[in-house]
């Protein structure tokens, strides 16, 4: 057997299958994620009121309307998803700088979603709970996390499902933001 490398050919041959199999992976992600957000709303956010954590009113319209010009964000999560765990610090780090209103689904009453909060250290100031998932229907979601950025004219400008990144949430309530 001989300890020599392969040849230059060999090795472009394999990075060259490599980036292949790369783009498909990711090809095949991106299509699945369609798939997955083939009935959510698309164009003006579909309006929804409800009752914060700490018993004020929730108005999604007032709420956008205190956050002028700025793109906003909103969380669907729920208690029992694992995903939903390794996303909350992200939405921590990005509600210190942007509008965040996170929607608990299927997680209890207000009170058990509070409790779960303090237990995980969750402090967003802005929660509904909604047991039932109404909400996250209304926006056509079929799952958690979710994530809807709102951009400043009231319209859906970015949706996702599943893992995001800090930076990704952050670039995309950027991206919203921008032309207005």
């Amino acid at each position: 057997m001989s300890d020599t490398p392969p040849p230059t050919q060999d090795r472009a041959a394999r990075w060259r299958r490599r980036a292949l199999e790369a783009a498909i992976f990711v090809a095949a992600l991106f299509a699945f994620q369609l798939w997955q957000l083939r009935d959510a709303e698309r164009g003006p956010a579909p309006a929804f009121a409800g009752q914060l954590l700490d018993g004020q009113a929730f108005d999604l319209a007032a709420w956008r309307a205190a956050h002028p010009g700025r793109a906003t964000l909103l969380y669907f999560w729920a208690d029992w998803c694992g995903v939903c765990k390794t996303t909350a610090g992200n939405v921590s780090a990005v509600a210190a700088d942007w509008p965040v209103a996170t929607v608990a689904i299927q997680s209890g009453p207000p009170a058990a979603v509070a409790a779960t909060m303090r237990e995980r250290g969750y402090a967003w100031p802005v929660t509904l709970a909604d047991p039932s998932a109404d909400i996250l229907r209304r926006y056509g979601l079929r799952g958690v996390p979710a994530f809807v950025v709102i951009g400043p004219d009231g319209g859906i400008r970015s949706l996702s499902l599943g893992w995001t990144s800090e930076l990704g949430l952050r670039l995309r309530l950027w991206w919203a933001s921008q032309g207005e």
